[in-house]
């Protein structure tokens, strides 16, 4: 089989029966073999997903040990020689899924490949193409200087602010919420590394699959919608918001904490629990 795509669903129901219908109807029964690999670990019956149709496969009753856990499982899974891991609040259009295929099928040094990927109100999802957080691209990100320069190749090594949103190119990372990879190379890195519950785990994928030798290439010839807000950070659920702060920590001390020191360490795990607690205080008011 050509392609298997992977969505997860937790408590999404409506959205991922969207997100699913998107690429049923998209062109890629028209141009190779593929399935959809729904993993559910809802908490809640009536969020359990269910749709009948030949190219698509559920894996229900899942038990919620974080997204790339479930991710993990829908790979272990798939046919496909190809994995795309595709958010559950996203729709594609017709021939999103057939142009990044055919993209990262033709080249074969990209490991990783994202595309470009728009909000509702169709601003950049800036997720979709990324720089690596160290601790400098990490305080220009916060402190908001990216912004205040956003064609600033100094101040903007996260967000990527400087670069084309139109043009394809070789980045650090790319979002989970569109992430095709080859499966060959997924499992010789051995997936998603399932420390991280929720938020960080692409970064961290993105990072090992760049030290394997590969490319990560953002690939702005398809594009994507991401209902960013309605499952995630923007909730203001107390419990993700701690989640997005620990991944932080977790990719700090996993890829940096031997290169900077001791000193940098409890700078930025300060700096991050800091951030945490003002956080959770606005969640609260």
């Amino acid at each position: 089989m050509d392609l298997s795509i992977i969505i997860v669903n937790y408590n999404t129901k409506e959205l991922c029966t969207q997100t699913v219908k998107y690429v049923l109807a998209s062109s890629v029964h028209e141009t190779f073999s593929y399935e959809v690999i729904v993993v559910d670990n809802s908490s809640k019956k009536e969020e359990i997903f269910s749709l009948s149709h030949p190219n698509v496969r559920i894996f229900s009753g899942v038990e919620n040990h974080g997204f790339g856990h479930a991710c993990n499982i829908g790979a272990s899974k798939a046919a496909g020689k190809i994995l795309l891991f595709l958010n559950s609040d996203t729709i594609v259009e017709a021939d999103t899924i057939q142009k990044s295929w055919d993209y990262l099928v033709n080249h074969p040094e990209i490991g990783v490949l994202g595309i470009k990927t728009l909000l509702q109100d169709g601003s950049l999802d800036h997720g979709c193409k990324r720089g690596f957080p160290t601790p400098f691209n990490s305080l220009c990100y916060f402190t908001k200087l990216d912004r205040c320069f956003p064609h600033n190749r100094h101040f903007g090594g996260y967000r990527l602010s400087y670069l084309d949103p139109d043009q394809t190119t070789e980045v650090d990372a790319v979002s989970g919420a569109y992430l095709m990879i080859p499966k060959e190379i997924f499992q010789g890195i051995k997936g998603f590394d399932e420390s991280f519950f929720m938020y960080g785990e692409d970064l961290d994928l993105c990072y090992r699959v760049k030290q394997a030798g590969y490319q990560v290439v953002y690939y702005a010839g398809s594009t994507m919608v991401h209902l960013k807000g309605q499952s995630g950070l923007q909730s203001q659920n107390p419990i993700i918001i701690q989640h997005f702060y620990q991944a932080m920590e977790l990719f700090y001390d996993k890829h940096y904490k031997k290169k900077y020191g001791v000193v940098m360490r409890m700078m930025v795990h300060g700096a991050i629990r800091a951030k945490c607690r003002w956080s959770l205080l606005k969640s609260s008011q």
